[in-house]
């Protein structure tokens, strides 16, 4: 089912959208065109997403300055909501998504078609998700590295992908340091993001 604009909001106001298990990519990116909430998208099902916290905010806030700082002025990193297609069918909206250069071809406007790193900050309903479908998803996608920042037991678990599946670069503390194989030399106190 694809719709026109104006017939599209039309649809969102009546209720009359796909059925789960129907949506298709053009449904789901319409959706997500429209709407200012985080939706993910699987096989013909949409989820929403958890509003963030202001302690997810502020965590997400800090570490986008530091990879900023990181990848300047040739790589792009941005933060949700801001799709990346893992493959037809499937898109997630990672916190943050990191390209060491900007003219790789996965930079697209509308959605990403991969990324270098991504970055979940774990929200208290998404333990199950972040740590334990994102890493299949990601993996799926080829994502050289994956970043999980969890503000409950204030760690940092950096994943690195080997063949077609994540292996634990390391789990980083407070009074640590967390670093990237993949981004070389980008090292980021673990103390200082969660008090933030």
């Amino acid at each position: 089912m694809t719709y026109a604009r104006e017939e599209a909001l039309d649809a969102l106001a009546c209720g009359a959208l796909p059925r789960q298990g129907k949506w298709s990519d053009e449904d789901y990116l319409w959706l997500t065109d429209e709407t200012n909430r985080l939706v993910e998208f699987t096989d013909g099902f949409v989820e929403a997403l958890p509003m963030p916290t202001s302690t997810h905010q502020t965590v997400l806030a800090y570490l986008f300055d530091c990879f900023r700082e990181h990848v300047k002025p040739r790589g792009k990193v941005l933060f949700a909501a801001l799709r990346v297609r893992i493959r037809q069918g499937k898109f997630r909206e990672p916190d943050l998504l990191v390209l060491q250069d900007r003219d790789d071809p996965r930079f697209q406007d509308r959605f990403w078609l991969g990324a270098d790193l991504v970055v979940e900050v774990v929200s208290p309903k998404g333990r199950r998700r972040d740590f334990v479908q994102k890493p299949l998803d990601y993996a799926e996608a080829g994502i050289p590295e994956y970043w999980i920042v969890d503000p409950r037991d204030e760690t940092i678990t950096v994943l690195t992908l080997d063949g077609d599946a994540y292996t634990e670069h390391g789990v980083f503390e407070p009074g640590g340091t967390a670093t990237s194989p993949f981004l070389q030399g980008l090292e980021i106190d673990v103390g200082a993001v969660f008090d933030a």
